[in-house]
């Protein structure tokens, strides 16, 4: 079983920064591919960044490029949690979504791919609202 939670959305002005959080905690296996999506009202689910555990490769949408960044601390194997971050930067109003992390296994040098249906293990959403 996995768990997986977000934390740190909130109200931010345009041109403002927020950083997300997500615990993945768990029976976890070696590798991860950990994700953020986001959801807009009455828009469709949409991959923001991915990110690879076993050599740290990333990708990113053509609309949060330069502006986003996600990254993931040391696995704590004591705890058996693992630990990622979306960064944001230069918010806009179109960033307003509710953002979810999700998690899957992946190979050691696998494509964590910004598709959806490619993660089992998803949190409850975190509220984004950038606004003046």
């Amino acid at each position: 079983q996995v768990h997986v939670v977000e934390s740190g959305g909130g109200l931010v002005q345009p041109g403002g920064s927020l950083r997300l959080s997500c615990t993945i905690s768990g029976l976890l296996p070696t590798y991860l591919a950990i994700a953020w999506f986001r959801q807009a009202p009455g828009k469709e689910r949409e991959g923001v960044a991915s990110l690879g555990t076993g050599d740290g490769i990333t990708f990113y949408a053509d609309s949060v490029k330069g502006r986003f960044t996600i990254s993931t601390i040391s696995r704590d194997n004591v705890k058996n949690r693992s630990t990622a971050y979306l960064q944001m930067s230069s918010l806009e109003p179109e960033d307003t979504a509710v953002y979810f992390c999700a998690a899957d296994p992946l190979a050691l040098f696998g494509i964590p791919r910004l598709e959806a249906s490619e993660y089992d293990y998803w949190g409850q959403g975190t509220q984004v609202t950038v606004s003046s």
